[in-house]
């Protein structure tokens, strides 16, 4: 799995000229999953986002998790963070999963963070246009890939 983590003081996703999620302070959440991913990686990178020290601490130092600040959840589904682009100009999605792994891999993550945060999570919808708006606080963005936990 992939994900690039915005710290955010808003985000919104919008399908066909409709918000479909919406938050406030707290992390937007792309996430791009492989046919090889597994609950390991999900618990890993649950784990990982959820105690995430990237917010503000009383002295401007970043040392509190969304969990910390009660912050919220936005999590868009995002395939293109899989592309391989090695050979020539146009990337190539053969790392994606295809639906029928990746969209239980998506929900089973969303329900994961939520009951890791003990917060519902905002989400997109998987294989939709959509529409992501954010301002980002910082800007604070990390990218994190389970294959690469080092």
């Amino acid at each position: 799995m992939r994900t690039v983590i915005q710290r955010v003081k808003h985000a919104s996703v919008t399908i066909n000229g409709e918000v479909k999620g919406k938050i406030g302070n707290g992390l937007l959440i792309l996430l791009g999953v492989q046919s090889d991913d597994t609950q390991e990686d999900i618990d890993w990178l649950v784990g990982k986002i959820s105690k995430l020290r990237i917010f503000d601490d009383e002295n401007g130092v970043m040392n509190r998790s969304v969990m910390d600040v009660d912050g919220n959840c936005l999590v868009v589904s995002q395939f293109t963070l899989m592309a391989s682009y090695k050979k020539g100009n146009r990337p190539s999605w053969i790392k994606a999963a295809p639906h029928d792994i990746s969209i239980p891999i998506y929900e089973a993550f969303c329900k994961a963070l939520e009951a890791e945060t003990g917060k519902h999570i905002e989400t997109g919808e998987f294989g939709a246009d959509m529409k992501v708006e954010l301002l980002n606080d910082g800007p604070v963005t990390i990218c994190m890939d389970t294959k690469n936990k080092e």
